[in-house]
């Protein structure tokens, strides 16, 4: 599909399912597509598999499907921040595939690329290269890689025009383009929805995205708050 299929103000995710694969854009809370996990918490679909940089905090972001037991499994190369996940991991109730964090990325990129596996070095000798195949490239091992694709891919951009086309604000990039790319559907909700996008400056084509909605105005949740004095000046010192 060229352009989005439907524009919304209200959360719009097609053939939701039990115990399908989401991939989620977004880095710790941010660029994290807040209104569109909700609308899979409202859902009640379970028995989902994730994939995700990381799975949020405690009530906010992805942690919002672990509170409703509505994850089954997850793929992350991040997790250190959510208390519930570190239970339901230790109790049984959830399996985790972690990986490094350049391999995820590259998982998602080359599954959007419709490259079904790779070679990496990273891993290898580690418990991450267990069952999987190995190969010699000159006189170094490398361990394959199978890529991703998601049965429905879930981002947050700063910017969407009406033909799908999406731009991102600074490190909420992160994450989002390779899951776009990656998901045989991709919802985006956007906060500014314009008619059109400079060509020259969009950051995901309209050709991965099947539909655009209206992020909701919200205050964005900060992961963690750091404060410390600024260090004094010597007097004269420039601003």
């Amino acid at each position: 599909m060229l352009a989005t299929e439907r524009v919304d103000d209200r959360p719009l995710i097609p053939q939701l399912h039990d115990g399908m694969t989401i991939a989620v854009g977004g880095f710790g809370l941010c660029g994290t597509p807040h209104d569109l996990i909700e609308a899979v918490r409202e859902s009640g679909v379970k028995d989902l598999t994730i994939v995700s940089n990381n799975m949020g905090v405690d009530g906010v972001g992805l942690g919002l499907l672990l509170e409703n037991n509505q994850v089954s499994k997850v793929v992350a190369s991040y997790v250190g921040e959510n208390k519930l996940f570190a239970a339901q991991y230790l109790a049984g109730e959830l399996e985790v595939e972690f990986n490094p964090q350049g391999t995820l990325a590259e998982r998602l990129r080359a599954g959007g690329a419709g490259i079904p596996a790779f070679y990496t070095r990273t891993g290898v000798g580690t418990a991450v290269a267990e069952g999987k195949p190995t190969a010699v490239f000159d006189g170094t091992e490398y361990v394959q890689e199978r890529s991703i694709v998601a049965d429905l891919s879930l981002v947050h951009a700063h910017t969407g025009d009406r033909s799908g086309n999406l731009r991102y604000r600074l490190a909420a990039r992160n994450f989002n383009p390779a899951v776009a790319a990656s998901g045989r559907v991709t919802v985006a909700e956007v906060e500014h929805l314009v008619d059109e996008i400079d060509p020259e400056l969009v950051q995901t084509p309209g050709v991965y995205i099947t539909h655009t909605v209206r992020a909701r105005a919200r205050a964005k949740p900060i992961e963690q708050r750091t404060v410390r004095s600024r260090p004094a000046r010597a007097e004269g010192a420039l601003a």
